[in-house]
């Protein structure tokens, strides 16, 4: 469908209607839910009153990045089969949460997963260490999230690129700040649902075209384009390329601290255990539908269209939207897109303000007296300073490829985050040597390997070829995070936090004690 005219890139009255609607929607929410969130339980994790349904909702909301919507339907509309692997590698890590993660994160903790591995270790490097790791992880999950929304917005509203992120920054500000947990929940609901139902809409229009057969779809994607976009080897050619990046996607979900969070705002350690379970199931759906709507942009639409607009292929889902359902359709998926940004950028900020307030400021720099009261300030303080500091830095890296952001954020959670919360889980032995030794071990091989790696040494700052010869560290930084935790745990063993293990199993299993 080569002749296809986009109105990409020209304003679209029903997509800014649709955009306005979704912000007053939730700005509502927000207004109510501020009346709620005065204590520290309220703002960080909606006083824990969150369902196992709604939970897994949510997390599907915060998951499902503009990323995975846009990103993958375009890496599948013009690489084929290999797309795939960013929708396994996103979603295999979801049985890890459920089955290791969940549970002791919910009995142990209280706000952040920081809580979890200082349980029995000495609070303040553990804390400092932590707060590294997940401020890192967030910084660059935002950069490349706002990056992506002033691009978006310039392209779907006609806006220029600055006034998109400013216009990003202030809305997510707003809902965390007055919010807090509750506001920013519903609106990873509302944008969840949307998401889950513009996709289907666009499948269900794909599909029909094939006699809903998805077969049918796959053979004319290999007729017009050959048998190889049906075939793996499109996108990650090298194998231990594909093995590193599986491993920083599967592990990076289980350290993701704005997922991890997540698991406070329910009652009982049942409920986190199935709203992980509706989670893993709406994500699924999800990424079987983005492969539908990759294959759909590249029969449909064509890869030539799609590169015109963006080399990427960012745009394959919305310019499929237009051809299968007007311009109309196409207003609504890019509000949903939008939205999707929104959402996911709150999610990130709360957890950035949680690290800093409650594990810096209130046991770190107070010791653990400071007031509730006292909390939840330094908290809307630093969700200002996040929100200013996303603006900044969405505009200092305009025009630049972010994809070895999303990829730092996944590599450091993996690296950083999750070797240290499982040891601290699972192994009497752990000391807090040991665990800042793996936190610090794990960051910074994971940004080093990044910087030398050919996604910024090449593609960035413009060498010949890269020091490191893989785009992903995550097969070399996170076994290299666990040695470095057992190797301080043996050097420097701590029989306290030995002694404290019994203590942490019964609450771990039971539940009891759990706030």
């Amino acid at each position: 469908m080569t002749d296809f005219t986009s109105t990409l890139g020209r304003p679209n009255a029903v997509s800014i209607a649709f955009f306005f609607l979704f912000v007053v929607a939730t700005l509502v929410i927000t207004y109510f839910a501020a009346k709620k969130s005065k204590s520290a339980s309220q703002f960080y994790a909606a006083g824990r009153s969150v369902t196992g349904l709604q939970n897994g909702l949510a997390l599907a909301g915060d998951y499902m990045s503009a990323a995975s919507f846009l990103g993958i339907a375009g890496l599948v509309a013009l690489k084929g089969y290999d797309g795939l692997i960013y929708s396994i590698g996103f979603l295999v890590g979801w049985p890890i949460i459920m089955f290791l993660v969940a549970e002791p994160l919910r009995n142990l903790g209280k706000y952040t997963f920081a809580d979890v591995v200082a349980y029995r270790l000495s609070q303040k490097p553990i804390r400092v260490a932590a707060s590294c790791g997940s401020l890192m992880t967030v910084a660059f999950y935002l950069i490349a999230q706002m990056v992506g929304s002033g691009s978006l917005v310039q392209l779907m509203f006609g806006l220029p690129y600055e006034v998109a992120v400013v216009v990003v920054g202030a809305i997510m500000i707003a809902y965390v700040l007055f919010g807090g947990m509750l506001a920013t929940t519903w609106v990873q609901i509302i944008k969840a649902v949307l998401l889950l139902g513009g996709a289907s809409v666009i499948v269900i229009m794909v599909l029909a075209k094939f006699g809903f057969d998805p077969s049918n779809l796959f053979a004319a994607a290999a007729e017009k384009y050959g048998d190889k976009v049906l075939a793996p080897g499109g996108l990650v050619a090298n194998p231990w390329d594909a093995l590193s990046l599986g491993i920083a996607l599967m592990f990076g979900t289980a350290g993701l601290p704005h997922i991890l969070m997540r698991f406070y705002t329910v009652p009982d350690a049942k409920a986190a255990r199935k709203s992980v379970f509706y989670a893993t199931g709406f994500i699924s759906y999800f990424y079987i539908l983005t492969f539908i709507i990759g294959f759909g942009a590249m029969v449909i639409v064509s890869q030539e269209v799609v590169t015109t607009f963006d080399k990427g292929g960012n745009m394959a889902a919305l310019l499929l939207a237009e051809v299968t359902g007007g311009t109309m359709f196409l207003g609504f998926i890019a509000a949903v897109a939008f939205a999707t940004i929104l959402a996911v950028v709150a999610g990130l900020t709360l957890a950035g303000a949680s690290t800093f307030s409650h594990d810096l400021y209130v046991n770190v720099f107070k010791s653990g007296k400071a007031t509730e009261e006292d909390e939840v300030k330094m908290a809307k303080r630093g969700t200002i300073f996040l929100g200013i500091l996303a603006v900044v830095l969405g505009i200092a890296f305009k025009g630049q490829n972010v994809a070895f952001m999303v990829g730092l954020a996944f590599a450091i959670a993996a690296s950083a985050n999750f070797p240290a919360l499982l040891m601290s889980i699972l192994w009497r032995r752990f000391s807090t040597f040991g665990a800042t030794l793996s936190i610090a071990t794990g960051s910074v091989l994971a940004v080093g390997l990044i910087i030398i790696s050919p996604t910024v040494w090449v593609d960035v700052l413009g060498n010949a070829s890269a020091i490191f010869p893989w785009k992903n560290p995550a097969l070399i930084s996170l076994p290299a995070a666990f040695f470095a935790g057992w190797l301080g745990s043996v050097l420097r063993p701590e029989p306290g936090a030995e002694e404290k293990y019994e203590q942490q199993k019964i609450r771990n299993y039971l539940g009891m004690g759990a706030e």
